[in-house]
Parts: structure tokens; sequence; C-alpha cells
């Protein structure tokens, strides 16, 4: 049994919204992704999808895309990205297949893990950060702190988060979420949303302060599935 996780696969079947326009990298991207998956995940696996899933904007049309993957091995544990319009609520969501878990608040086991997490925003910084994007960033400081403490609640000592956003600013100076990751012993952080090479280096990664940071987001990890763990 393995950990995987991959982030912003951006599928399109519904609305055909090609990627490639951001690059020739991206070219049959879905195709790249769904090798990569079958080429390493097995039934006994799990996938972490952190983010901006589908193009979509509303469940109709994200069904095609939520089929595409409930048809590759492994169950999947979702947590929603800034561009994830279809997604309704996670209860909603949580009734629609046996092998896809969707986070919000909540939280999932993993062998003697427990997935938390939640969707992020951006942290404050010194080229925009408005009022209204303070009030959101400390939303998901507390929708975090909601899932932590029901694992907190349910005895997992080991943890693990999922979130879209990055955890800190292109600075990488610290943060409300970077606070909450090292006060709740938090191992590993599996985050997406940043793309492009300039904006790779405004990502958070490896250990700090016994914290290790995973950055997933699909043209990152040349649309390869990243193994977590064992």
């Amino acid at each position: 049994m393995s950990l995987y996780a991959i982030g912003d696969l951006h599928f399109s079947t519904a609305v055909n919204k090609p990627m490639n326009i951001f690059g020739d990298n991206w070219d049959n991207h879905e195709e790249k992704i769904i090798n990569s998956w079958k080429s390493k995940v097995n039934e006994e696996d799990t996938v972490l999808i952190v983010g901006d899933t589908s193009w979509a904007i509303n469940m109709n049309e994200a069904e095609a895309d939520l089929n595409i993957i409930h048809s590759l091995p492994g169950k999947k544990i979702y947590v929603k990205g800034n561009h994830d319009y279809w997604w309704t609520t996670v209860a909603k969501l949580n009734k629609l297949y046996d092998d896809m878990s969707f986070l919000q608040n909540n939280f999932y086991q993993y062998e003697e893990y427990a997935i938390c997490g939640t969707r992020g925003w951006i942290c404050p910084n010194d080229v925009k950060f408005t009022e209204d994007d303070e009030k959101i960033y400390k939303r998901e400081a507390h929708r975090l702190k909601l899932s932590l403490d029901a694992a907190n609640k349910a005895g997992f000592k080991k943890i693990i988060v999922i979130t879209h956003y990055p955890p800190t600013n292109d600075k990488l100076d610290p943060s409300l979420f970077t606070e909450i990751y090292e006060s709740y012993g938090v191992e590993k952080v599996v985050y997406g949303h940043l793309h492009g090479k300039e904006s790779f280096k405004m990502g958070l990664k490896g250990i700090r302060n016994e914290v290790e940071y995973n950055l997933v987001s699909c043209d990152y990890v040349d649309f390869n599935l990243i193994k977590i763990m064992d």
C-alpha cells in the first residue's frame, strides 16, 4: 500500500479548455497523467489530489472528468482548488463514488495517519493582499484547525495535510498556515497551485521546522504522480 499525490489536473472533457496555451509541456497532459497513474498506482494505493481537478463549472460538466479519475486504480482523496467551481458540499460529493472522498473540515484515515486539510489562500505579501484576502486567509486557517482538531479528537498523532495553495508567500515567510502545521505536529504538507519555472521558486519545499513540504502541481512534477510514502 502506497500514498501518491498530484495536483492541478485541469481536466476539461466537457468544456474543452486546452492547457497547452501555457506551454508545449502541457500537450496531451491528461494522457500523460493517466499513463503515469496506471503505471504506478495499484488498487490498494491512495492518491491525494490537491485541487483544480476540473475546469467544469457545475457537476453536470465535472462528471465526465470525475468518472475518468474514478476509473483509475486506487482510492482518491480530494481537496478543493480555486478553479473547482463544480465543487458543491462534501456531503453531496461523498455520496457519488465509493472510491473517492472529498475533504473539507474533516479528515480521512490512511493507515495510522490522518489526512487533513483545506483549500488555503494566498498569504500576506507585498504585491497584493486586500482586506477580502485577509478574511479568506483567516477563514481557511480556521477550517484547517477544524480538520486537525477532528483528527486529534479521534486520537491520531500522525498527520498529513493536503491543501491547494502554497503555505507561504513568494518570500517563503512564515504564515498562519505554517504556524498551525508546526503547532499541531504535522509531518507532511502536500500542495499545488504554482505553475511555471518562475512560480516554482515561490513554493516552500523540503523540511522546515520539522514539517516536510511537497509541491506537486502537475507541471512541476512533469505530469507524474509522486509517491509520498510507502
